[in-house]
């Protein structure tokens, strides 16, 4: 090689690396199953008309609709939105959407996990993902001041992995999803927790008080009142907030 040459990778010869059989045969059947899953979805194409039934029914139940929103304080101020409960009802009425959380690494000695979220819809092939890395801690207050408190305890990282991914299922399910869908569900879900899915506070108040260890806020009549005026105002709040594992 000369001087003016330059050893580029692409003109080195590659090295194949030998893989065993059983890397082989995984790898024929993630290919395998994937295939199916497109073939299956794309043979059951879905129909819009029945998507847009079953989300519709499914935002009109109070039960959705009281996990469907969530306000948690920060800063100062809250921020709000839509919850995973409402991405996942959404999904399952849209159709054939395949969508999921998976811990790719568990790094103990750094105190971290790294985890890959993903939304695909089968039937068009669109696919949304995010790979990101949980550290094993959560933020506490000691003396007014929040630092962080590693976790040592098996089943409080579990707890702190699932509520991190779940937020990013949410965002993934909303990414492939048609804006509309989303937007409509939402309106009727907001509708639902004004009108109390159809039903007087009377007759909700028995539900209600049979529900107390279900992770739910029921929400006021005060809260739907804010859900009815900031509606005809074009914006969306809520007063209450869903209470499941800091899972929004």
């Amino acid at each position: 090689m000369t001087m003016t040459e330059i050893d580029l990778p692409s003109n080195r010869a590659a090295i194949a690396l030998p893989l065993s059989q059983a890397t082989a045969v995984e790898q024929a059947r993630a290919v395998a199953e994937v295939a199916a899953a497109v073939q299956v979805a794309q043979q059951n194409p879905r129909d819009i008309t029945r998507s847009l039934a079953l989300m519709r029914e499914a935002c009109r139940t109070k039960a959705l609709a009281d996990r469907a929103f969530y306000s948690l304080p920060r800063a100062g101020g809250r921020i709000e939105g839509s919850t995973v409960h409402l991405a996942r009802e959404l999904a399952r009425c849209f159709g054939n959407v395949d969508h999921g959380l998976r811990e790719l690494r568990r790094d103990d000695d750094a105190g971290v996990s790294e985890i890959l979220a993903w939304a695909w819809d089968q039937e068009g092939n669109v696919r949304a993902s995010r790979s990101f890395v949980v550290p094993h801690a959560r933020m506490a207050k000691r003396n007014n001041v929040k630092v962080r408190e590693p976790l040592v305890d098996l089943a409080d990282i579990a707890n702190n992995n699932n509520s991190v991914g779940a937020r990013a299922v949410r965002e993934t399910i909303f990414q492939i999803l048609p804006v509309s869908f989303r937007s409509e569900a939402e309106d009727i879900a907001a509708q639902t927790l004004q009108d109390g899915g159809g039903k007087t506070l009377d007759q909700n108040a028995p539900t209600a008080s049979s529900t107390t260890a279900t992770p739910t806020a029921s929400l006021s009549s005060s809260s739907r009142n804010a859900w009815s005026a900031s509606r005809r105002s074009g914006r969306r709040r809520i007063s209450g907030y869903c209470v499941w594992c800091r899972v929004s």
